[in-house]
């Protein structure tokens, strides 16, 4: 950074997060109060003035770019991660809301880029290490087609979107069938992918969030009467706030979570209770 006052923590742990606008925005100043922060985003000039902002309130932040859905990309970023002494937290915030309506990149944004990032930090893993992934409870109560359901098996394949998209019918490639897709396809992930973390001593997890006030969900409720019906039919009455899943993922990262892996935390305002049946 070229602020030359900019107090370097050497001494803190390395937290990676995965988008820096909005809610992403939200968990880096969160986890920047404890941790030096290694924020990428495939929007550079974004990463550079989050960080920038953050390193003048005395933050430890470097902006890195990123496109999460190619594997060359990704490879970087791991790279630096490892120059950087291998991560304690891994929060991927990033996503496309269903308002994107490209079917194939809300897969790769939301499914395929997760599954790059953590199969390419995993090795840089330090003791006790958290990998917090970002879902939704659009994910829950859905069951993909049978077609699908074998593709969300292999995420990490940079032609899994395409596959899916192929074996979904042209008159249902809607960008929320996209999200729900994709949001169900991360929390199999965080399921599968338990083990594997266990070996190196760390835990991932996925953090489902309900209707929550973030720049990109107004305009969900712009278009969206679903949307508007949901929020009356949550039970707190309200939306959350990107503070509110700011916290969730700081306690996911903590020592006080330190048995909690390969689940699904979700931050609704009990929606889902209402939306999903129970026995």
């Amino acid at each position: 950074m070229d602020n030359p006052y900019a107090s370097k923590r050497p001494d803190q742990r390395l937290a990676v997060v995965i988008g820096a606008g909005g809610m992403g925005a939200a968990v880096v100043r969160r986890l920047s109060h404890a941790y030096r922060v290694l924020v990428a985003d495939i929007d550079a000039e974004r990463a550079k003035t989050l960080a920038r902002e953050l390193t003048d309130e005395g933050g430890d932040v470097e902006p890195v770019a990123c496109d999460v859905t190619t594997t060359t990309s990704v490879d970087s970023l791991a790279r630096a991660v490892a120059d950087a002494g291998g991560f304690r937290v891994l929060a991927h915030v990033a996503g496309l809301s269903p308002a994107a309506e490209n079917f194939q990149q809300i897969l790769r944004v939301n499914l395929t880029g997760p599954a790059l990032v953590t199969r390419a930090l995993l090795p840089h893993a330090t003791a006790g290490a958290a990998a917090i992934l970002v879902s939704s409870l659009a994910g829950h109560g859905f069951t993909p087609a049978p077609a699908v359901a074998p593709l969300l098996t292999e995420p990490h394949d940079e032609r899994t979107a395409e596959r899916i998209e192929a074996e979904t019918p042209p008159e249902n490639r809607s960008g929320a069938l996209a999200y729900q897709i994709s949001k169900y396809g991360l929390l199999s992930l965080c399921r599968r992918e338990v083990g594997a973390w266990g070996e190196h001593g760390a835990r991932i997890v996925s953090l489902s969030p309900g209707l929550i006030a973030t720049p990109m969900g107004a305009i969900e409720f712009e278009h969206s009467p679903t949307k508007r019906d949901l929020l009356t039919r949550t039970p707190l009455g309200r939306q959350g706030t990107m503070l509110e899943i700011a916290d969730a993922v700081e306690f996911l990262a903590s020592d006080r979570a330190s048995f909690i892996s390969g689940t699904d935390l979700l931050v609704d305002g009990g929606l889902a209770g209402t939306l999903i049946p129970t026995p």
